[in-house]
Protein backbone atom coordinates (compact mmCIF):
# COMPACT_ATOMS: atom_id res chain seq x y z
CA UNK A 1 0.00 0.00 0.00
CA UNK A 2 1.31 3.59 -0.68
CA UNK A 3 2.22 5.54 1.90
CA UNK A 4 0.65 9.45 1.29
CA UNK A 5 1.28 11.23 5.23
CA UNK A 6 -1.16 13.94 6.33
CA UNK A 7 1.17 16.74 6.84
CA UNK A 8 1.26 16.65 10.42
CA UNK A 9 3.12 13.04 10.01
CA UNK A 10 5.13 14.64 7.79
CA UNK A 11 6.10 16.80 10.55
CA UNK A 12 6.28 14.01 13.32
CA UNK A 13 8.56 11.91 11.01
CA UNK A 14 10.90 14.96 10.34
CA UNK A 15 10.64 15.71 14.31
CA UNK A 16 11.96 11.90 15.20
CA UNK A 17 14.69 12.17 12.12
CA UNK A 18 16.23 15.73 13.75
CA UNK A 19 15.98 14.92 17.32
CA UNK A 20 18.40 12.55 18.72
CA UNK A 21 16.12 12.76 21.79
CA UNK A 22 12.32 13.13 21.02
CA UNK A 23 9.38 12.44 23.46
CA UNK A 24 6.45 12.38 20.43
CA UNK A 25 3.45 12.62 21.95
CA UNK A 26 0.75 11.71 19.82
CA UNK A 27 -2.82 11.15 20.07
CA UNK A 28 -4.55 7.74 19.81
CA UNK A 29 -5.48 6.94 16.38
CA UNK A 30 -3.04 9.30 14.67
CA UNK A 31 -0.42 6.51 13.18
CA UNK A 32 2.43 6.59 15.67
CA UNK A 33 3.38 3.42 14.51
CA UNK A 34 3.99 4.30 10.76
CA UNK A 35 5.61 7.66 11.49
CA UNK A 36 8.20 6.10 13.84
CA UNK A 37 8.77 3.32 11.54
CA UNK A 38 9.10 5.95 8.11
CA UNK A 39 11.63 8.33 10.45
CA UNK A 40 13.50 4.45 11.62
CA UNK A 41 13.71 3.59 7.58
CA UNK A 42 15.39 7.38 6.80
CA UNK A 43 17.93 6.98 9.23
CA UNK A 44 18.54 3.98 8.52
CA UNK A 45 18.81 4.34 4.19
CA UNK A 46 19.23 7.54 3.95
CA UNK A 47 20.71 9.31 6.61
CA UNK A 48 22.51 6.26 7.95
CA UNK A 49 22.20 8.08 11.58
CA UNK A 50 20.82 4.75 12.91
CA UNK A 51 22.10 1.10 12.71
CA UNK A 52 21.07 -1.33 15.22
CA UNK A 53 17.46 -0.76 16.72
CA UNK A 54 15.50 -1.93 19.17
CA UNK A 55 11.88 -1.46 19.50
CA UNK A 56 10.33 -1.98 23.38
CA UNK A 57 6.68 -2.51 23.35
CA UNK A 58 3.26 -4.40 25.20
CA UNK A 59 3.49 -8.10 24.23
CA UNK A 60 0.43 -7.55 21.57
CA UNK A 61 1.93 -4.29 19.99
CA UNK A 62 5.12 -5.84 19.69
CA UNK A 63 3.98 -8.91 17.69
CA UNK A 64 0.91 -7.99 16.19
CA UNK A 65 0.99 -3.94 15.64
CA UNK A 66 4.63 -3.18 14.70
CA UNK A 67 5.43 -5.99 11.98
CA UNK A 68 2.05 -5.57 10.60
CA UNK A 69 2.60 -1.96 10.13
CA UNK A 70 6.52 -2.66 8.03
CA UNK A 71 4.48 -5.36 5.85
CA UNK A 72 1.62 -3.21 4.96
CA UNK A 73 3.39 0.23 3.52
CA UNK A 74 5.59 -0.54 -0.02
CA UNK A 75 8.03 2.23 1.37
CA UNK A 76 9.14 -0.07 3.90
CA UNK A 77 9.53 -3.09 2.19
CA UNK A 78 13.01 -3.69 2.44
CA UNK A 79 12.36 -3.22 6.44
CA UNK A 80 13.70 -5.78 7.99
CA UNK A 81 12.09 -6.79 11.45
CA UNK A 82 12.62 -9.39 13.84
CA UNK A 83 9.92 -9.94 16.51
CA UNK A 84 11.86 -11.16 19.92
CA UNK A 85 8.56 -12.51 22.14
CA UNK A 86 7.90 -16.02 23.41
CA UNK A 87 9.73 -18.53 24.72
CA UNK A 88 13.16 -17.61 25.89
CA UNK A 89 14.60 -19.76 22.97
CA UNK A 90 12.50 -17.89 20.55
CA UNK A 91 13.34 -14.90 21.79
CA UNK A 92 17.14 -15.30 21.67
CA UNK A 93 17.04 -16.95 17.71
CA UNK A 94 15.03 -13.76 17.11
CA UNK A 95 17.57 -11.06 18.55
CA UNK A 96 20.63 -13.36 16.74
CA UNK A 97 19.53 -13.00 13.38
CA UNK A 98 20.39 -10.36 11.12
CA UNK A 99 17.57 -7.63 11.02
CA UNK A 100 17.52 -3.99 10.76
CA UNK A 101 14.29 -3.44 13.82
CA UNK A 102 14.77 -5.41 16.45
CA UNK A 103 11.27 -5.15 18.77
CA UNK A 104 10.55 -6.71 22.19
CA UNK A 105 8.24 -6.87 24.44
CA UNK A 106 8.87 -4.63 27.76
CA UNK A 107 8.17 -7.45 30.64
CA UNK A 108 11.25 -8.93 28.61
CA UNK A 109 13.69 -5.78 28.65
CA UNK A 110 15.10 -6.72 32.54
CA UNK A 111 15.75 -10.39 30.63
CA UNK A 112 17.80 -8.60 27.58
CA UNK A 113 20.13 -6.67 29.33
CA UNK A 114 20.73 -8.88 32.53
CA UNK A 115 19.92 -12.59 32.14
CA UNK A 116 20.62 -12.77 28.38
CA UNK A 117 23.99 -12.90 28.22
CA UNK A 118 23.71 -10.97 24.84
CA UNK A 119 25.71 -8.29 23.69
CA UNK A 120 23.55 -4.78 23.56
CA UNK A 121 24.68 -3.30 21.05
CA UNK A 122 21.70 -1.53 19.90
CA UNK A 123 22.29 2.10 19.23
CA UNK A 124 18.87 3.66 19.05
CA UNK A 125 15.85 3.01 21.21
CA UNK A 126 12.28 3.28 20.70
CA UNK A 127 9.80 2.97 23.53
CA UNK A 128 6.31 2.59 22.65
CA UNK A 129 3.83 3.63 25.41
CA UNK A 130 6.23 5.41 27.49
CA UNK A 131 4.35 5.81 30.52
CA UNK A 132 5.06 2.17 31.37
CA UNK A 133 8.30 3.42 32.02
CA UNK A 134 6.89 5.92 34.63
CA UNK A 135 7.53 3.93 37.70
CA UNK A 136 11.80 4.69 38.30
CA UNK A 137 11.39 1.91 40.73
CA UNK A 138 10.69 -0.53 38.67
CA UNK A 139 12.75 -3.23 37.33
CA UNK A 140 12.41 -2.25 33.44
CA UNK A 141 13.24 0.71 33.90
CA UNK A 142 16.42 0.26 35.89
CA UNK A 143 17.57 -2.40 33.74
CA UNK A 144 17.46 0.22 30.92
CA UNK A 145 18.91 2.94 32.52
CA UNK A 146 21.94 0.88 32.77
CA UNK A 147 22.42 1.06 29.14
CA UNK A 148 20.83 4.22 28.38
CA UNK A 149 24.19 6.21 28.09
CA UNK A 150 25.14 3.67 25.22
CA UNK A 151 22.16 4.35 23.21
CA UNK A 152 22.75 7.58 20.63
CA UNK A 153 19.03 7.99 19.96
CA UNK A 154 15.78 7.22 21.65
CA UNK A 155 12.38 7.88 20.85
CA UNK A 156 9.47 7.86 23.15
CA UNK A 157 6.16 7.58 22.28
CA UNK A 158 2.63 7.76 24.07
CA UNK A 159 -0.84 9.46 24.00
CA UNK A 160 -1.21 9.63 27.49
CA UNK A 161 2.27 10.56 29.60
CA UNK A 162 0.85 12.00 32.46
CA UNK A 163 -2.05 9.75 33.60
CA UNK A 164 -1.97 9.99 36.82
CA UNK A 165 -0.21 13.46 37.08
CA UNK A 166 2.72 14.82 36.20
CA UNK A 167 5.12 13.09 39.17
CA UNK A 168 5.10 10.65 36.58
CA UNK A 169 7.07 12.41 34.01
CA UNK A 170 10.46 12.58 36.05
CA UNK A 171 11.09 8.69 35.63
CA UNK A 172 10.31 8.77 31.18
CA UNK A 173 12.16 11.91 30.63
CA UNK A 174 14.82 10.50 33.04
CA UNK A 175 14.99 7.69 30.68
CA UNK A 176 15.35 9.82 27.73
CA UNK A 177 17.96 12.69 28.26
CA UNK A 178 19.50 11.02 31.41
CA UNK A 179 17.95 13.80 33.79
CA UNK A 180 18.93 17.06 31.75
CA UNK A 181 15.66 18.56 32.20
CA UNK A 182 13.75 17.63 35.01
CA UNK A 183 16.89 16.24 37.15
CA UNK A 184 18.52 13.23 37.78
CA UNK A 185 17.25 12.56 41.29
CA UNK A 186 13.47 12.27 41.84
CA UNK A 187 13.93 13.85 45.62
CA UNK A 188 14.91 16.80 43.79
CA UNK A 189 12.11 16.73 41.07
CA UNK A 190 9.86 17.30 44.28
CA UNK A 191 11.40 19.50 45.68
CA UNK A 192 11.60 22.05 42.71
CA UNK A 193 8.13 21.39 41.94
CA UNK A 194 5.66 20.02 44.27
CA UNK A 195 4.88 20.60 47.55
CA UNK A 196 3.34 18.30 50.42
CA UNK A 197 -0.43 17.64 50.16
CA UNK A 198 -1.98 15.07 51.91
CA UNK A 199 0.04 13.43 54.91
CA UNK A 200 -0.21 11.86 58.47
CA UNK A 201 2.77 13.54 60.73
CA UNK A 202 6.07 12.72 59.05
CA UNK A 203 4.27 10.40 56.03
CA UNK A 204 3.33 11.81 53.11
CA UNK A 205 0.77 10.23 51.06
CA UNK A 206 0.32 12.55 47.98
CA UNK A 207 2.05 16.14 46.44
CA UNK A 208 0.44 18.98 44.62
CA UNK A 209 2.35 21.65 41.99
CA UNK A 210 3.59 24.23 43.67
CA UNK A 211 2.46 27.70 42.20
CA UNK A 212 3.97 28.16 38.54
CA UNK A 213 5.26 24.94 38.80
CA UNK A 214 3.14 23.10 35.79
CA UNK A 215 4.98 25.57 33.25
CA UNK A 216 8.11 25.51 34.27
CA UNK A 217 7.94 21.89 33.74
CA UNK A 218 6.65 22.44 29.98
CA UNK A 219 8.95 24.62 29.12
CA UNK A 220 12.13 22.66 30.28
CA UNK A 221 10.69 19.97 28.47
CA UNK A 222 9.74 21.83 25.55
CA UNK A 223 12.54 21.20 23.23
CA UNK A 224 12.58 17.64 23.10
CA UNK A 225 8.42 17.15 23.21
CA UNK A 226 5.93 17.36 20.31
CA UNK A 227 2.52 16.87 20.89
CA UNK A 228 -0.11 16.39 18.80
CA UNK A 229 -4.26 15.85 19.35
CA UNK A 230 -6.16 13.72 16.84
CA UNK A 231 -9.12 15.90 17.62
CA UNK A 232 -6.98 18.76 16.19
CA UNK A 233 -5.82 17.28 12.91
CA UNK A 234 -7.92 14.31 12.11
CA UNK A 235 -11.96 14.65 10.93
CA UNK A 236 -12.53 12.62 13.83
CA UNK A 237 -16.48 10.58 14.54
CA UNK A 238 -18.53 12.16 16.69
CA UNK A 239 -17.94 10.91 20.57
CA UNK A 240 -20.49 10.14 22.53
CA UNK A 241 -20.43 9.50 26.21
CA UNK A 242 -23.69 8.49 27.89
CA UNK A 243 -24.53 6.49 30.70
CA UNK A 244 -26.70 3.61 31.44
CA UNK A 245 -27.72 4.21 35.24
CA UNK A 246 -28.81 0.82 37.28
CA UNK A 247 -30.81 1.06 40.76
CA UNK A 248 -29.70 -1.66 43.32
CA UNK A 249 -32.74 -2.67 45.40
CA UNK A 250 -32.83 -1.84 49.34
CA UNK A 251 -31.46 -4.82 50.39
CA UNK A 252 -27.97 -4.82 47.92
CA UNK A 253 -27.65 -0.71 48.68
CA UNK A 254 -27.84 -1.69 52.72
CA UNK A 255 -25.10 -4.60 52.04
CA UNK A 256 -23.07 -2.14 49.92
CA UNK A 257 -22.78 0.38 52.58
CA UNK A 258 -22.77 -1.77 55.67
CA UNK A 259 -19.41 -2.79 53.46
CA UNK A 260 -18.61 0.98 52.59
CA UNK A 261 -19.10 2.03 56.54
CA UNK A 262 -17.79 -0.83 58.66
CA UNK A 263 -15.77 -2.52 56.24
CA UNK A 264 -16.81 -5.79 57.00
CA UNK A 265 -19.95 -7.33 55.93
CA UNK A 266 -21.41 -10.20 57.08
CA UNK A 267 -22.71 -13.07 54.97
CA UNK A 268 -24.22 -16.47 55.18
CA UNK A 269 -21.43 -17.85 53.07
CA UNK A 270 -18.26 -16.17 54.93
CA UNK A 271 -16.94 -13.06 56.04
CA UNK A 272 -15.59 -10.10 53.47
CA UNK A 273 -12.32 -8.15 54.81
CA UNK A 274 -11.60 -4.94 53.48
CA UNK A 275 -7.99 -4.27 55.32
CA UNK A 276 -7.35 -1.01 53.86
CA UNK A 277 -8.58 1.44 51.54
CA UNK A 278 -7.55 -0.06 48.86
CA UNK A 279 -8.75 -3.68 48.93
CA UNK A 280 -12.15 -1.52 49.61
CA UNK A 281 -12.10 0.65 47.21
CA UNK A 282 -11.41 -2.90 44.69
CA UNK A 283 -14.37 -4.55 46.90
CA UNK A 284 -16.78 -1.83 46.70
CA UNK A 285 -16.25 -1.76 42.69
CA UNK A 286 -16.96 -5.28 42.70
CA UNK A 287 -20.38 -5.10 44.68
CA UNK A 288 -21.06 -2.12 42.14
CA UNK A 289 -20.50 -4.84 39.12
CA UNK A 290 -22.77 -7.01 40.87
CA UNK A 291 -20.45 -10.04 42.43
CA UNK A 292 -17.60 -10.03 45.00
CA UNK A 293 -14.76 -12.35 46.11
CA UNK A 294 -15.09 -14.17 49.30
CA UNK A 295 -12.06 -14.29 51.84
CA UNK A 296 -11.87 -17.99 51.26
CA UNK A 297 -11.36 -17.77 47.22
CA UNK A 298 -14.90 -17.84 46.39
CA UNK A 299 -17.35 -15.66 44.08
CA UNK A 300 -20.41 -14.27 45.71
CA UNK A 301 -23.41 -12.42 43.64
CA UNK A 302 -24.95 -9.80 44.84
CA UNK A 303 -27.02 -8.33 42.23
CA UNK A 304 -27.42 -8.32 38.43
CA UNK A 305 -28.40 -4.91 37.53
CA UNK A 306 -25.68 -4.11 35.00
CA UNK A 307 -26.03 -7.62 33.43
CA UNK A 308 -30.14 -7.00 32.76
CA UNK A 309 -28.49 -3.83 31.20
CA UNK A 310 -26.10 -5.14 29.14
CA UNK A 311 -28.97 -7.77 27.69
CA UNK A 312 -30.92 -4.41 27.30
CA UNK A 313 -28.37 -2.56 25.32
CA UNK A 314 -27.62 -5.38 23.28
CA UNK A 315 -31.26 -5.84 22.26
CA UNK A 316 -31.11 -2.38 21.72
CA UNK A 317 -28.78 -2.50 19.48
CA UNK A 318 -30.06 -4.68 17.23
CA UNK A 319 -27.51 -6.42 16.07
CA UNK A 320 -24.84 -3.67 16.00
CA UNK A 321 -21.18 -5.05 17.28
CA UNK A 322 -20.25 -4.00 20.37
CA UNK A 323 -17.21 -3.62 22.44
CA UNK A 324 -17.73 -4.91 26.04
CA UNK A 325 -14.93 -4.12 28.70
CA UNK A 326 -14.74 -5.50 32.33
CA UNK A 327 -12.47 -5.36 34.98
CA UNK A 328 -12.73 -8.60 36.87
CA UNK A 329 -12.72 -12.00 35.97
CA UNK A 330 -16.02 -12.88 37.86
CA UNK A 331 -17.33 -9.96 35.66
CA UNK A 332 -16.25 -12.46 32.69
CA UNK A 333 -17.52 -15.32 33.93
CA UNK A 334 -21.07 -13.54 34.35
CA UNK A 335 -20.58 -11.74 31.38
CA UNK A 336 -20.48 -14.81 29.39
CA UNK A 337 -22.33 -17.29 31.01
CA UNK A 338 -25.78 -14.78 30.28
CA UNK A 339 -24.04 -14.29 26.55
CA UNK A 340 -24.80 -18.11 26.49
CA UNK A 341 -28.43 -17.84 27.99
CA UNK A 342 -28.73 -14.84 25.38
CA UNK A 343 -27.72 -17.15 22.41
CA UNK A 344 -25.46 -14.28 21.55
CA UNK A 345 -22.29 -15.37 19.46
CA UNK A 346 -19.44 -13.74 21.17
CA UNK A 347 -15.50 -13.78 22.05
CA UNK A 348 -12.97 -12.65 24.04
CA UNK A 349 -10.72 -10.82 22.42
CA UNK A 350 -7.07 -12.38 23.47
CA UNK A 351 -5.63 -13.77 20.28
CA UNK A 352 -5.07 -12.80 16.65
CA UNK A 353 -7.67 -15.02 15.38
CA UNK A 354 -10.18 -13.20 17.62
CA UNK A 355 -9.25 -9.84 16.39
CA UNK A 356 -9.75 -10.98 12.98
CA UNK A 357 -13.13 -12.20 13.63
CA UNK A 358 -14.08 -8.82 15.28
CA UNK A 359 -12.73 -6.47 12.71
CA UNK A 360 -14.44 -8.71 9.79
CA UNK A 361 -17.70 -8.62 11.35
CA UNK A 362 -18.18 -12.02 12.54
CA UNK A 363 -18.52 -10.92 16.02
CA UNK A 364 -22.04 -8.99 17.54
CA UNK A 365 -20.21 -8.72 20.57
CA UNK A 366 -16.88 -8.80 21.77
CA UNK A 367 -15.10 -8.52 25.10
CA UNK A 368 -12.18 -6.85 25.91
CA UNK A 369 -10.08 -6.25 29.04
CA UNK A 370 -8.62 -2.59 29.32
CA UNK A 371 -5.19 -4.02 30.90
CA UNK A 372 -4.24 -6.72 28.61
CA UNK A 373 -5.53 -5.04 25.29
CA UNK A 374 -5.56 -1.52 25.65
CA UNK A 375 -2.55 -0.33 23.49
CA UNK A 376 -2.24 -0.62 19.95
CA UNK A 377 -4.67 -2.94 18.76
CA UNK A 378 -7.15 -1.39 15.55
CA UNK A 379 -10.29 -2.39 15.98
CA UNK A 380 -12.42 0.11 14.50
CA UNK A 381 -13.00 -1.99 11.67
CA UNK A 382 -15.62 -4.23 14.04
CA UNK A 383 -17.57 -1.52 15.03
CA UNK A 384 -18.39 1.94 16.92
CA UNK A 385 -19.68 1.28 20.63
CA UNK A 386 -17.97 0.13 23.28
CA UNK A 387 -19.81 -0.01 26.54
CA UNK A 388 -18.04 0.07 29.93
CA UNK A 389 -19.42 -3.06 32.34
CA UNK A 390 -16.86 -2.44 34.90
CA UNK A 391 -14.68 0.98 35.18
CA UNK A 392 -11.40 1.51 35.65
CA UNK A 393 -9.11 3.95 37.84
CA UNK A 394 -6.36 4.57 35.05
CA UNK A 395 -6.98 7.43 33.00
CA UNK A 396 -4.48 5.74 30.38
CA UNK A 397 -6.21 2.11 29.88
CA UNK A 398 -9.48 4.22 30.22
CA UNK A 399 -8.54 6.27 27.27
CA UNK A 400 -6.35 3.68 25.35
CA UNK A 401 -9.55 1.33 25.17
CA UNK A 402 -11.73 3.69 23.81
CA UNK A 403 -9.09 4.68 21.46
CA UNK A 404 -9.43 1.44 20.04
CA UNK A 405 -12.72 2.52 18.00
CA UNK A 406 -12.46 6.04 18.00
CA UNK A 407 -9.75 6.56 15.70
CA UNK A 408 -8.34 7.70 12.19
CA UNK A 409 -9.81 4.83 9.96
CA UNK A 410 -13.28 4.45 11.95
CA UNK A 411 -15.85 4.66 9.33
CA UNK A 412 -19.32 5.17 11.57
CA UNK A 413 -19.89 9.18 11.79
CA UNK A 414 -20.33 8.75 15.77
CA UNK A 415 -18.75 6.14 18.30
CA UNK A 416 -20.69 5.62 21.25
CA UNK A 417 -18.99 5.32 24.62
CA UNK A 418 -21.78 4.06 27.10
CA UNK A 419 -20.88 3.30 30.82
CA UNK A 420 -23.23 1.19 32.99
CA UNK A 421 -23.37 3.31 36.47
CA UNK A 422 -24.70 1.52 39.59
CA UNK A 423 -26.59 4.48 41.27
CA UNK A 424 -25.06 5.74 44.63
CA UNK A 425 -22.12 3.65 44.27
CA UNK A 426 -17.58 4.03 43.67
CA UNK A 427 -18.96 3.95 39.67
CA UNK A 428 -19.93 7.73 40.08
CA UNK A 429 -16.95 8.44 42.23
CA UNK A 430 -14.64 7.11 39.32
CA UNK A 431 -15.62 8.92 36.55
CA UNK A 432 -15.14 12.43 38.40
CA UNK A 433 -11.90 11.33 39.62
CA UNK A 434 -10.97 9.91 35.48
CA UNK A 435 -12.22 13.71 34.26
CA UNK A 436 -9.93 15.38 36.94
CA UNK A 437 -7.28 13.25 35.84
CA UNK A 438 -7.48 14.52 32.16
CA UNK A 439 -7.18 18.54 32.99
CA UNK A 440 -3.80 17.56 33.66
CA UNK A 441 -2.90 15.34 31.08
CA UNK A 442 -4.84 17.63 28.79
CA UNK A 443 -2.77 20.98 29.91
CA UNK A 444 0.32 18.97 29.20
CA UNK A 445 -0.73 18.15 25.96
CA UNK A 446 -1.86 21.72 24.83
CA UNK A 447 0.97 23.09 26.77
CA UNK A 448 3.56 21.33 24.00
CA UNK A 449 1.75 20.87 21.14
CA UNK A 450 3.33 20.94 17.74
CA UNK A 451 1.59 23.29 15.32
CA UNK A 452 1.08 22.26 12.42
CA UNK A 453 -0.65 23.17 9.41
CA UNK A 454 -3.83 20.33 8.67
CA UNK A 455 -4.44 18.53 5.69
Amino acid sequence: MKYEPHNYQKYAIGYIEEHPIAAVLLDMGLGKTSITLTALNDLLFDSFQAHRILVIAPLRVARDTWPAEADKWDHLKNLICSVAVGTEAERRAALIKPADIYIINRENVQWLIEESTLLFSFDTIVIDELSSFKNYQAKRFRALMKVRPTVKRIIGLTGTPSSNGLMDLWAEFRLLDMGARLGRFISHYRLDYFMPDKRNGQVIFSYKLLPGAEQRIYDKIADITISMKSTDLLRMPELISSEFTVHLSEEERQRYDDLKNDLVLQFPDGDITAANAAALTGKLCQMANGAIYTDDGGTLTIHERKLDALEDIIESAGGKPLLVAYWFKHDLSRITERLHKLHVPFSKLDSTDSIRRWNTGELPVALIHPASAGHGLNLQSGGSCIVWFGLTWSLELYQQTNSRLWRQGQSAETVVVQHIVAKGTIDERILKVLSKKDSTQAALIEAVKAEVSVN
